[in-house]
Formats: C-alpha cells, sequence, structure tokens
C-alpha cells in the first residue's frame, strides 16, 4: 500500500492561521512528550510569524522554542521552518554573511528542513538560502507561492467597434501569467539548485480541486524529488484539493490536528485519513498517538479563547480510530472519492463542505473566495479600516487590489507582498475619498517594491509608474553592500551592559530589530535587577507643569501607528519633504514629512510611542 507522509503544521501555522501565534511555551511544552511517538515526517514549528510573535506578545525567547522541541523530539522528527529567503522573517534583504549566520545557529539548535518561499517568486532571491542550507547539513525546501491572474473587470478591457463585434471579435483580456507551466518551470529551477523537496505553497487556499490535480501530477512528472502541498480551507477548497493532490501522487501532505485544522488552516489530519483509506492509501503516521496530541489540544485551544473566532462554535469531538461514522457522513465520503476519481468538481467540492459541515468546522469564506486574496490579508485591511474609522471603505479596498498588484508587477500575495498591496489599496481608497490622485499616500514598502528591490516582478513594472512612484523609471535592485548592521547599544542605565548578549541575541537584533529591541532591553533590565539583588526603588511622582497651549502650525499622524524613530528636535529648521520621524502601521514603515520651511517648535511623541489617527506629532514655530 502506498504510503502518504505527513507535514504537521499545528505548532506553527496552524496556531498562527487560526490564533494569531499566541501559543505559549507552557502549553506547548506539553504536547512535545505527546508528539515524540506520532511519526510525522516533518514537523513545522518555527519561523514565519513565530519569531516575531513570540518576543512581542508572548516576551519569550524564538531560540529557547526551537532547543525545547529538538530536545523534546530526540530526532524522531524532522522539525522544520519557514522562511523569506533572502528576506529571512523581515522585510529587507540581508547579505549573504547574515543568512549563512542565521542558518547556521538555525541549524545547531535544532533545525533539520528550511522551507524557502520568495514572496515575488524570484529564484535569485532563494538561490543562496538553498546553497547555504545544504552546505549546512539542512535539508533545502523550495517552496513556490502558488498565486492566481487577477480578475479582470469588463469595463477595463478596450472596447470593440461595432462591427468588429459583428465579425465576432471579443475583448483582448491580459496574458495570463500563472499557468501550470509558470509553477513548474520555477519548482525545476528550484530543484537543479539543489532543493530536496519542492512546495506548491498556496498560502491563500486558492486551489481549486482540479488545478491541484493538474499541477502535482505536472510537477511529479517533472520533478525527481519528493513533493509538498501546502495549502488552506479559508476559501473552502482545502480538502477536496488536498485529496486531488493524494490522488496524483503528491509524496508529502500538510496538515493539522483537529482543533487546530479547518478555517483558516489546513484540513486536519483526521479527515484526510478517513479519506486516504478510501483511496487506499496509508497515512504514515502513529494515528494513536495523534489521538493523544488532539486531547492536549483541546486544553491548548481553551487557553486561546481571546485570540479565537470559532470559540463558540468548535468542531465536535471525533476520533477516527474508534468513533463510527453516521452513515450519511459515509455516504458523503464515498461521494468525494467518486467524484474526484471522476474530475467532477463540483460534487467533489459539495460532498467535502457536507463533510465538514457535519463535524461542525468554520464554512468556506466566500469574500475571500471571491475577491482571490489570503484570509490574512483581508483581516489585516478590516483592523487597519476600523482603526481608521473608516469601516465603509472595505468594499472600495477590495476593489482597487487587482488594480494595485498589476501596477506593482503582478505579485503574488504572500507575506510580506499581501501585507504591502493590501495596505496600499487601503491607502489608495483613502486618497479618493479625500479627493487625492491616486498613489498620493504611500509605504515605503510599497516605494522598495515598485522601486525593484525586492527583487524582479512576475511582469515589469512600467517606466512611468515607478518614476510616479519612487521619481525614477530605472529598477534599482536593493544594494546589501549598503546593509548597516543594527547598533548593539551599551545600556547606560543598566551599567552599561550590550543589549545583546551572544550571537543568537544580535541576530535577532538584525532580524526583527523593532521587537528585538524592547525584548532585550527587559531581559537586560531583569538580569542588572537580578545583580543589584534589589528591586528598582519606584520613582517619586512628580507633578506636571501646565501643558503650554499649541499655537502655532501642527502635523498630525496620517494614521494609527507605533513611532519607530524621531529626526529632528526642537528649533530645527525643516524644509518640504524632510522626514520628520518614522512610524509602522500595517507593519509597513512610513515616513512623515514636513510640508513646507518652518522651524520645529514642540515633538509630542518618541520612538516607542503608539498613536492614533489625526495624533498631534509636531508644533510649529508661529
Amino acid at each position: 500500500m502506498r504510503k502518504l507522509k505527513i507535514r504537521d503544521l499545528t505548532l506553527r501555522d496552524g496556531q498562527q492561521s487560526l490564533f494569531a501565534t499566541r501559543l505559549s511555551q507552557k502549553e506547548i511544552d506539553k504536547l512535545l512528550p505527546l508528539y515524540e511517538n506520532a511519526g510525522f515526517y516533518i514537523m513545522e514549528v518555527w519561523g514565519g510569524a513565530v519569531p516575531d510573535s513570540v518576543m512581542r506578545y508572548l516576551d519569550e525567547s524564538p531560540w529557547d522554542r526551537l532547543r525545547a522541541c529538538s530536545k523534546a523530539m530526540k530526532g524522531r522528527s524532522l522539525l522544520s521552518a519557514l522562511s523569506r529567503g533572502r528576506n529571512l522573517f523581515g522585510y529587507k534583504p540581508y547579505p549573504d554573511y547574515v543568512l549563512e549566520g542565521f542558518y547556521k545557529e538555525a541549524i545547531a539548535n535544532g533545525l533539520n528542513v528550511m522551507r524557502i518561499f520568495d514572496a515575488l517568486n524570484d529564484i535569485d532571491n532563494v538561490k543562496e538560502s538553498i546553497r547555504l542550507i545544504n552546505e549546512l547539513g539542512g535539508i533545502a525546501d523550495g517552496a513556490v507561492c502558488y498565486t492566481v491572474d487577477p480578475k479582470v473587470d469588463p469595463a477595463s478591457l478596450p472596447k470593440v467597434g461595432f462591427f468588429a463585434r459583428l465579425m465576432g471579435k471579443k475583448p483582448q483580456e491580459p496574458e495570463k501569467i500563472f499557468t501550470d507551466e509558470y509553477f513548474v518551470e520555477k519548482a525545476k529551477e528550484m530543484e537543479a539548485l539543489g532543493a530536496k523537496i519542492i512546495t506548491l505553497k498556496d498560502m491563500a487556499g486558492l486551489v481549486n480541486p482540479l488545478r491541484a490535480a493538474s499541477i502535482i501530477s505536472k510537477l511529479k512528472a517533472a520533478l525527481k524529488v519528493d513533493v509538498d502541498f501546502h495549502t488552506h480551507c479559508t476559501p473552502g477548497y482545502g480538502l477536496a484539493a488536498s485529496i486531488m493532490a493524494i490522488i496524483n501522487g503528491v509524496d508529502i501532505l500538510d496538515t493539522n490536528i483537529w482543533w487546530f485544522g479547518g478555517g483558516s488552516a489546513a484540513p486536519a489530519i483526521e479527515l484526510v485519513y478517513l479519506f486516504a483509506k478510501k483511496l487506499g492509501v496509508e497515512i504514515d503516521v502513529n494515528m494513536e498517538a495523534v489521538g493523544a496530541i488532539r486531547r492536549q489540544l483541546l486544553e491548548a485551544r481553551h487557553s486561546l479563547a481571546a485570540f479565537d473566532l470559532n470559540k463558540d462554535k468548535m468542531p465536535r469531538p471525533f476520533d477516527p480510530l474508534t468513533d463510527q461514522l453516521p452513515a450519511e457522513v459515509e455516504s458523503q465520503i464515498d461521494r468525494a472519492v467518486a467524484a474526484a476519481k471522476a474530475g467532477d468538481e463540483a460534487t467533489l467540492l459539495d460532498a467535502c463542505h457536507a463533510v465538514e459541515q457535519y463535524f461542525g468546522f468554520p464554512k468556506p469564506n466566500e469574500l475571500v473566495k471571491e475577491a482571490e486574496v489570503p484570509g490574512g490579508m483581508y483581516s489585516n485591511m478590516v483592523a487597519q479600516l476600523k482603526a481608521l474609522k473608516a469601516d465603509d471603505l472595505l468594499d472600495d479596498a477590495m476593489r482597487l487590489i487587482p488594480m494595485v498588484r498589476r501596477d506593482a508587477g503582478l505579485v503574488p500575495l504572500v507575506t510580506p507582498t499581501s501585507q504591502i498591496v493590501g495596505s496600499q489599496a487601503v491607502m489608495v481608497a483613502i486618497d479618493r475619498r479625500s479627493g487625492k490622485p491616486d498613489y498620493t499616500t504611500k509605504s515605503n514598502e510599497f516605494i522598495s517594491l515598485v522601486k525593484g528591490e525586492y527583487g524582479h516582478t512576475p511582469v515589469p513594472v512600467d517606466p512611468a509608474f515607478r518614476e510616479k512612484i519612487t521619481g525614477s523609471p530605472v529598477e534599482k535592485p536593493y544594494d546589501v553592500d549598503s546593509y548597516k548592521r543594527p547598533e548593539n547599544p551599551a545600556l547606560p542605565e543598566l551599567g552599561g551592559t550590550k543589549l545583546a548578549q551572544n550571537r543568537e541575541e544580535e541576530l535577532l537584533l538584525e532580524l526583527l530589530p523593532n521587537v528585538a529591541k524592547p525584548y532585550l532591553t527587559k531581559r537586560r533590565a531583569e538580569a542588572f535587577e537580578a545583580e543589584a539583588a534589589a528591586a528598582k526603588a519606584a520613582e517619586p511622582v512628580v507633578e506636571e507643569a501646565p501643558q503650554e497651549p499649541v499655537t502655532g502650525p501642527t502635523l498630525t499622524a496620517p494614521m494609527g501607528g507605533r513611532v519607530i524613530e524621531v529626526n529632528v528636535k526642537p528649533g530645527d529648521k525643516v524644509g518640504p519633504k524632510t522626514v520628520l520621524l518614522v512610524y509602522e502601521a500595517m507593519k509597513m514603515e512610513n515616513d512623515v514629512t514636513a510640508e513646507r520651511d518652518a522651524v520645529v517648535k514642540r515633538i509630542f511623541v518618541k520612538p516607542g510611542d503608539v498613536v492614533g489617527t489625526d495624533a498631534l506629532l509636531v508644533e510649529f514655530e508661529g
């Protein structure tokens, strides 16, 4: 019987997709002993949003998490992480020595497989990572990002004259870029570079079943290495597409365990197990051990209730080894398998949705399905518009995504390009409501993307548009020689100790400086207080002097965010386009510039401050 290898995503992508990456080390430590004998081929435990989130929200060390997983698993399953190639976990490309230092440290701490993707599917951005991972003794997993060509608005197509229409001529639609052959060629390039696994990475869950069958079968025919299929259930394709991937010979399938599966995450392994049995395929996992993990995961999910959008309508409990399926559910599974073998996509989807509905998994997100965007991108746009008190602009922003995406070179929508395109669509919608031309407001990251600093886009950016956005029509790749390692300052208030104390902490400072700085500062403060053997005395309360009224011209925040740096001080003379401060909004860095010649009178914010829309930032001399 053919065996299907499984990559378990529960501890990384599962919790990231469903619970905002808030699973604590305390909860993970309860789960790891149960994983030891589960027999997963690969466990994804690191990368993605984990290094950022465990520091930002849980006040934990990403390196400690990786070490804990490695120690507990004792080599029984390969441990994998997700990285963005040359960008690693951030937005800026890094020099080769940074990549090498990071991969070396990660492998030394127990990482086996690095799944490497690039948001533009630019092979130049992944080739060095593949080489380094192989040289350092890891397994390079090359991920090709799946995406679709934007839907075409018929009104935007060139008009066809009356007589041409009589002759049967139709409006010329843009050339299709993301064909099966596009993905296969990218995969072959990665294999040639040394990738030992190739993943079709469907981050938005947009691979419909027939497309999954078509691409997976072509990948299997073209490649010698294992093929992995990664998808999500957000728009309702995930389970059915996974079934078609199995039928068409996929070697590895990405799944989650019951309480962390379905919805915006990958399919639950328990449902895949039911279908695989009908297909005569053996899931190469100890399902009894999976049952033990599943029971502990329910407790872990309860601990995440504050971040669980479905806490009041969770799936019904189910053990595929002991629970009897109702006849109508068994019938739907048989119906789905027959439809899959016959290539009847509509019936396959209908039967799979009936099975998922019976067990109580979330219904397909029709809005995401129609808009063809990742669920995380959609929720990010919703959150931003709510913060701006502009919820009514959501439909406008969603309609603008295809335009922004085409203007930016038809980029796939995956982190970070999904956030860049989504936030820019919001900005254009706000520009239009304010009566301003499109792209009056733009993020630094969108400028960098259009300039060429993220790499080569699937189609070239129009030079005229590039000039409009960046000031120059010429494509300019990111100059890694201009990279400046973040400063590792001494902290005089903590006895002059260095912020980062070892290579691990230096890497955190390099990769995630805005998050690592407060995290490491807190660690140094704890150590300083311990060495002093006394808690820091509370500072006496000083009554603040009355605030001087604002009388001069002011500058306010165009949207809410967190201040990263302030570049001016009272008394400074500034001119048009002088960058006064930089703040982070929607995970994008944005410059706030002066509009005219002026003298700074007062600054109302400091680095680290969180400000709302229209918050007072700077006052100028009258």
